[in-house]
């Protein structure tokens, strides 16, 4: 049977399964066999479905005992850990753990002495070179924790090179902000380590050609940010307190971690040791005073303890700074000279915080507050009157003058704009004031809502310590960001505004663009918009400022982030010919990338994968863009063309009520909670709301779910009608186009994670007719009536001919494009089989569900609503109900001794019920989450 095994993995690595002396191993190479033959059977037997065979197979096997819910566990969590150990390589391959930091130290080299026959480059050409920040990564904190931690740990040391342990829960729960925080905390300690041995082979490198001068480097070349406990578009959970709370943690966390790097070098870095330990004893006092809850006298206390402590803690580095000098003429050697510069680099790059703050809202959120400060009410989004809110602003700002803050008017505040506005100004004062803080505004769409952000920030005296960052990531934004750019540009105090700054920072988001207009598209636009934002720059005569490029992306494909290598997902999301346009017009670039949630985090997973994701950074951030021709732009009427293509085909399909009743139809009840939001909105009356439009979701869940149903469209739909117009052209251009092919790759890997068999079961799962076809055809006692009750309800939920009709447009699409790319991957049988085993388990959960006996209405939920919520796969709350309306122990008095006569006790006990349907019911939803949560491990992270 090994050999069974291997050979089913033959030809696509990912399809083996390792056996196991339990039969485990034994049961799966059976089913990955006949899965394998009736998917071959299916390519000339078009009337065939592979998967929902293999899962009426499963559903057997269950029926008659040959498989029970144990042995099913065991099969899931076979492929699970499977899954899990083939993720962690392909981690390692990503980031190139086997390289590691090796290429530091050339790297530096060649930065000093890019000829190796020629002179080495003028100090101060080198001193600008590594001392001008090119790169930051930013840990971000969207609903991406799919893991547990120490599931995560585990294929993170797996990639590093340790075993991939089994048994190991794969499902996630749902993390508290601390957790989000404590999480970010030790991807980014890693991620510093990292950026110490890179600023470390700078040095060293002119160490070896200018002397001395080397200690006067300050090198800086990348940074760390997060906006984790700071970003609250979307989020409720996240008070003005818990921001200031763990931005002095931040602030703590680098004191501690200077402590810990000074404490080695001993007596040359005593009185640098003891100002770093009075300055942590004071944040720890202020940490100790944070009130939990706006409490008007706790945040009285805390204000005293702040203020009070504020010279002992220090709100900039100044004071270290002046230390290091003595320290450094005191240095035994030169291994301690070179350590006290690394901690001094990173001391002025990050300042006193272990990383940069991002801070995030939504743009309505800052019309508001706009609407109360200065009563306009006229929209932002009516053309009409923009011109006039455009004029009325830079009236105001013209006559703003700033106000003092303190916490009494942060704890009145109502407005949520002003309200973060002023926590950043208490930061500032009180907390650090080295290094600005990123305000990102999402859904940023007129020039109005940049010009509110400065009034506000003038408003509150903190213009100087605030950058402002607009977020396009809807269609309409990335088509006419420029406008929106310009439309604060032609202020005068906005111009000045980023003159004092000496930089534009800017956000490119692939959430909603990727899900309503395709990924490939999404890309494509950000990447015209860009070059367009260089030339406004250049117009208005800002052409010496630094422009600072933020792409927030997800670590898988459904998200922007490209799954072939960390430098493809750097290069396709920031093309050399791009960087290369933008230094050719006298540009100052800095690129910014996401590492989201738990998914990114992993990057940073250990010592060694951190160093690699480092080392790659650095590779492609010093790298001088070659710009040598590339046909896609030449020949930029293609490109235009097919990316234009996709964009139609997508937006048709986002259209499609096939397309909302397909993600809505069970897609939510595959997911797990991966963060802190739902992923749609709940009705009241115990099930899900019907979904009419993808909008209805949340961008994430939304992408996830597609995964989940074994079809990424946001990534693959439209690809068909864009190859078939132009075959010879896209054969060429995937030939000869770096950027083009890129593109494509996103495409193949989606192609990879799809199948239309396994969408074509789910589909069928919906369809009231193949009930009726399993009636007509069992034997089962019994049996007949489950399945026609199931018809009939889905019937009544009435999702089947829109789903229908949208999946024949997804296959059209599809048909085309394999006509003309027969080479695009497929879905390994592996993967198709873990969609057949869990569509197996939700077949059984509607089983169950059409026995639940009638019961009177109760909490607004029939019996009937009870199991279309079922249907929907809304199963815990239809537990919870059912537990209240069928209690497995009716009379919690049963067996107690009142000390009198007492009467029988009668009432029905619930305890069959129990046995028979709700606990195995249970039992299966827990299964079918854990086939989910494997299914994340094969596409590679969630949404």
């Amino acid at each position: 049977m090994d050999q069974t095994v291997e050979a089913l993995g033959a030809g696509t690595r990912s399809a083996a399964v390792p056996p196991g002396a339990d039969g485990v191993g034994d049961t799966l190479a059976e089913l990955l066999l006949r899965l394998r033959e009736a998917r071959e059977a299916a390519a000339t037997d078009p009337f065939g479905d592979p998967v929902l065979l293999i899962a009426l197979a499963i559903s057997r096997r269950l029926d008659d005992g040959r498989l029970d819910v144990a042995g099913v566990g065991a099969l899931i969590a076979r492929l699970a850990d499977t899954a899990a150990a083939e993720r962690a390589r392909r981690i390692a391959a990503y980031v190139g753990v086997e390289r590691g930091a090796a290429t530091l130290d050339a790297l530096a080299a060649r930065l000093v002495r890019p000829d190796p026959h020629d002179s080495p480059v003028p100090f101060a050409a080198y001193r600008e070179v590594v001392e001008r920040p090119r790169f930051a990564a930013v840990f971000t904190a969207h609903p991406t924790f799919s893991l547990p931690p120490a599931t995560g740990a585990a294929v993170a040391a797996a990639a590093s090179g340790a075993e991939m342990p089994r048994g190991l829960s794969h499902r996630p729960a749902a993390p508290t902000l601390t957790e989000e925080f404590v999480q970010a905390v030790a991807a980014i300690q890693r991620g510093r380590d990292a950026l110490d041995a890179l600023n470390g082979a700078l040095l060293r490198a002119a160490r070896g050609i200018w002397g001395d001068r080397w200690q006067t480097l300050l090198p800086a070349p990348i940074l760390l940010a997060s906006w984790v406990g700071y970003d609250t578009d979307g989020r409720t959970d996240i008070g003005w307190w818990d921001t200031i709370g763990l931005r002095l943690t931040m602030k703590r966390l680098q004191l501690q971690r200077m402590a810990a790097q000074l404490a080695p070098l001993g007596d040359c870095a005593q009185a640098l040791s003891a100002r770093v330990a009075q300055a942590e004893a004071a944040v720890a006092r202020q940490l100790e005073a944070l009130p939990h809850t706006p409490v008007a006298e706790a945040v009285q206390g805390f204000a005293e303890v702040l203020i009070g402590q504020r010279q002992a803690a220090m709100t900039n580095p100044a004071a270290l700074l002046g230390l290091f000098p003595a320290a450094m003429a005191a240095a035994p050697d030169e291994a301690a000279r070179l350590a006290l510069v690394v901690i001094r680099a990173g001391l002025v790059g990050h300042g006193l915080a272990l990383a940069h703050t991002h801070t995030r809202l939504n743009a309505s959120q800052i019309h508001n507050a706009l609407r109360q400060r200065l009563g306009l009410t006229a929209s932002p989004d009516d053309m009409a009157s923009r011109r006039g809110l455009l004029a009325a602003m830079n009236a105001a700002l013209a006559e703003v003058t700033p106000q003092p803050v303190d916490f009494g008017a942060l704890m009145a505040e109502q407005a949520s704009a002003v309200r973060l506005m002023m926590t950043v100004a208490q930061i500032t004062k009180h907390v650090d004031a080295s290094q600005p803080v990123r305000f990102l505004i999402a859904e940023t769409e007129s020039g109005y809502t940049l010009l509110g952000a400065l009034w506000l920030a003038k408003r509150l005296g903190i213009e100087r310590h605030i950058e402002i960052s607009p977020l396009f990531e809807t269609a309409e934004a990335l088509e006419r960001g420029d406008k929106v750019v310009e439309e604060a540009l032609r202020s005068p105090f906005f111009r000045d505004y980023l003159r004092a700054h000496g930089r534009l920072c800017l956000q490119f988001g692939y959430s909603d663009s990727g899900r309503y207009v395709g990924q490939l598209p999404a890309s494509y636009l950000a990447e015209r918009l860009k070059l367009r934002l260089g030339d406004q720059l250049h117009r208005h005569g800002l052409g010496e400022i630094e422009l600072v490029l933020f792409d927030t992306h997800g670590e898988s494909i459904g998200r922007g982030g490209h799954p072939d290598s960390l430098a493809d997902r750097l290069n396709y999301l920031s093309p050399p010919q791009a960087r290369a346009a933008l230094a050719k017009a006298g540009l100052k670039l800095r690129e910014e990338s996401s590492f989201q949630g738990g998914d990114g985090y992993l990057l940073f997973g250990t010592p060694a994968l951190a160093a690699a994701t480092v080392a790659r950074i650095a590779e492609h951030a010093f790298v001088e863009p070659e710009g040598e021709p590339d046909p896609i732009y030449a020949e930029s009427d293609y490109g235009a063309d097919f990316f234009a293509t996709i964009r139609r085909e997508m937006q048709i399909l986002v259209e499609d009520p096939g397309y909302a009743a397909l993600l809505g139809a069970f897609g939510p009840g595959l997911l797990d909670r991966t963060g802190s939001r739902p992923a749609a909105r709940q009705s009241d009356m115990g099930g899900p709301a019907r979904i009419s439009h993808p909008s209805q979701l949340r961008a994430i869940p939304n992408n996830a779910i597609l995964h989940q149903m074994g079809w990424l469209a946001n990534t693959l739909h439209g690809m068909g009608a864009a190859v078939a117009a132009n075959p010879d052209s896209f054969a060429d251009m995937l030939a000869r186009s770096p950027r083009f092919a890129r593109a494509v790759a996103m495409a193949a890997r989606a192609a990879a994670c799809s199948d239309l068999g396994v969408l074509r079961a789910g589909v069928d799962t919906l369809d009231p007719g193949p009930w009726l076809d399993r009636a007509g055809a069992t034997r089962r006692p019994g049996r007949r009536e489950e399945l026609m009750h199931i018809s009939a309800a889905l019937e009544k939920l009435g999702l089947s001919s829109d789903v229908r009709r949208m999946f024949r447009r997804l296959q059209a699409d599809h048909l085309a494009l394999r006509a003309n790319w027969p080479e695009l991957p497929r879905m390994p049988d592996r993967l198709v089989l873990l969609h057949a085993l869990r569509l197996a388990l939700i077949h059984r959960i509607w089983l169950l569900a059409v026995q639940i006996p009638e019961f009177s209405p109760r909490h607004g939920a029939t019996r009937e609503a009870l199991i279309r919520g079922i249907l929907q796969l809304d199963v815990e709350r239809a537990l919870a109900l059912l537990a209240e309306v069928f209690p497995a122990r009716p009379d919690p008095a049963s067996g107690l001794d009142f000390h009198e006569p007492a009467p029988g006790r009668g009432g029905a006990s619930y305890a069959a019920e129990h046995a028979a349907l709700f606990t195995p019911m249970a039992a299966l939803f827990a299964q079918v989450r854990e086939c989910s949560a494997a299914i994340v491990h094969e596409v590679g992270a969630f949404g």
